[in-house]
């Protein structure tokens, strides 16, 4: 096995041990981003320089401390190449959310969670592909280029994290971050055969975070495995005096809690989510899923959610109402891409957000501003609100009786590019399992669970609030019931180029 095909906490060891380098271990992803990313497109922008550079520091870190004899304090990121998803500023290499209205932003600044990476020693490889300021679920979006699936290169990575996902799947990083707002870094890793976490509304600071929807977005870890997850939730946590809203709830050891072996878990299968339009091989591996946690010693109870089926509605209210007031500031004159020809206040305005936005932010800001307006406020966003409450209420008394709450990721496999862009519903309804997890706050992470016709599955467990060591904990027992099911994409079919 090639080194950019191993896990964090695999390499981890290995650096500890001085039996590889941290510039080893990049030098095997660079080698690897040059063999597939013309076919994969997961990249926005790489940083070579500075990547083999951060190696070198973390190559002579780890030797400072072996020779101390203070390994301990050496986090398992020390050396290990990660990629960020390009909404999240990075101090001197660009930030575009994949869109032409910051094609050529260089933020002056890191995000908190770039910057605690960084302090922890873990390279930066680049910026990842997206849909175009996280609104999609298939990275088609993107202004610069489509991403493809490593498992198939016809179909989607997912998204609006997919470049995240397609370059941990492809070897092409070891590790990502993502974002999700309505199921962002989850379905993604569903569709590439990962394990994907939005953790808890709160849990990890949001500053330099281009946002989306405040009240909903939230960045997660996608990995290989759910100790590699546990690893970096823990390195990304906690309260951040720049994000009012991040919680001081204290960060606990996660991958301590992945090594307790109480299996005495209840796990809710809520009736709403087996419905009839989930594909029946898809719904087969939930149950073979349910089924593996029964033997491993869980109890399995059936739950309701009954204002599930308005989740995707109101989000889609919210996220919006949201969106058209965070894209705001993007005019042409305080902020972002300006059109050259136009002349007058308005006319810039009118003519710089016409040229700078996608398709699909058009639609978005259009629904959202819609929503907000005073004519329609009440009729729309206000009770969508009022639903958000209902639909907290009935997680928060589902997990007052269980553990974690099980479903679907994805109601399909990884579809084929091009399959759904003419119909935005058909995408909308892909969050359809996901969105619950953001409108409640509660964790949740996808687990993947098998495969179907050759592409993998995800299972999603949701759990209570600031509760991800448990939910780690029973995804990591549905991984080895389930999860080496999931092989990692062939790479003989990445061999070669692709003109995307």
């Amino acid at each position: 096995m090639k080194l950019c095909d191993m896990t964090i906490h695999e390499l981890a060891a290995l650096l500890r041990a001085g039996e590889v380098t941290s510039t080893e271990i990049t030098e095997s992803v660079f080698d690897r981003i040059d063999q597939v990313e013309e076919s994969v497109g997961a990249y926005v922008t790489t940083a070579r320089d500075q990547a083999f550079e951060q190696a070198a520091a973390a190559d002579k870190r780890l030797l400072q401390a072996r020779k101390r004899g203070s390994l301990s304090d050496i986090s398992p990121l020390m050396g290990i190449p990660l990629a960020l998803k390009d909404n999240i500023c990075t101090r001197g290499i660009r930030t575009t959310c994949a869109s032409k209205m910051l094609a050529d932003f260089v933020p002056p600044y890191d995000a908190t969670v770039a910057r605690r990476l960084g302090d922890l020693g873990a390279v930066i490889v680049g910026k990842t592909n997206m849909d175009e300021f996280a609104m999609g679920s298939s990275t088609e979006n993107s202004a610069f280029h489509v991403t493809r699936n490593p498992w198939d290169f016809e179909r989607v990575p997912g998204g609006s994290s997919g470049g995240s996902a397609a370059a941990v799947a492809a070897g092409e990083a070891i590790g990502a971050l993502g974002t999700d707002t309505g199921g962002s870094v989850r379905q993604p890793a569903s569709f590439c055969g990962l394990v994907g976490l939005k953790p808890t509304y709160a849990r990890v600071s949001r500053y330099g975070v281009v946002a989306f929807s405040s009240s909903l977005d939230q960045v997660g870890p996608i990995t290989r495995d759910v100790w590699d997850c546990a690893i970096m939730l823990r390195a990304i946590a906690g309260r951040d005096e720049r994000d009012a809203t991040s919680s001081p709830e204290p960060v606990p050891d996660y991958c301590g809690s992945l090594k307790e072996t109480d299996r005495d878990f209840t796990i809710g299968v809520p009736s709403e989510f087996m419905h009839s339009g989930l594909d029946s091989g898809i719904r087969e591996l939930i149950d073979n899923a349910v089924r593996a946690l029964e033997d491993a010693g869980a109890r399995i109870v059936e739950v309701s959610l009954p204002h599930s089926d308005y989740a995707i509605a109101v989000y889609y209210l919210i996220a919006t109402a949201e969106a058209s007031s965070n894209l705001a500031r993007m005019d042409g004159i305080r902020y972002g891409f300006r059109a050259e020809d136009a002349h007058g206040v308005q006319a810039v305005i009118r003519q710089s957000r016409s040229e700078g936005f996608g398709p699909e932010v058009k639609r978005r800001i259009m629904l959202g501003t819609h929503a907000l307006s005073s004519k329609h406020y009440d009729e729309y966003y206000l009770k969508a609100l009022k639903a958000r409450t209902l639909i907290l209420g009935d997680v928060k008394e589902v997990l007052e009786k269980c553990d974690c709450i099980i479903s679907p990721t994805s109601p399909t496999v990884a579809f084929r590019i091009g399959e759904k862009l003419d119909d935005p519903v058909a995408l909308y309804l892909m969050d359809v399992y996901t969105t619950i997890a953001n409108l409640s706050g509660m964790p949740a992470v996808s687990v993947p669970c098998g495969t179907l016709k050759g592409l993998p599955v995800g299972a999603q467990l949701i759990g209570r609030a600031f509760d991800e060591g448990t939910l780690f904990r029973i995804a990591h027992v549905l991984e080895q019931a389930c999860g080496e099911s999931v092989k990692r994409p062939p790479l003989e079919a990445m061999k070669g180029g692709r003109d995307r």
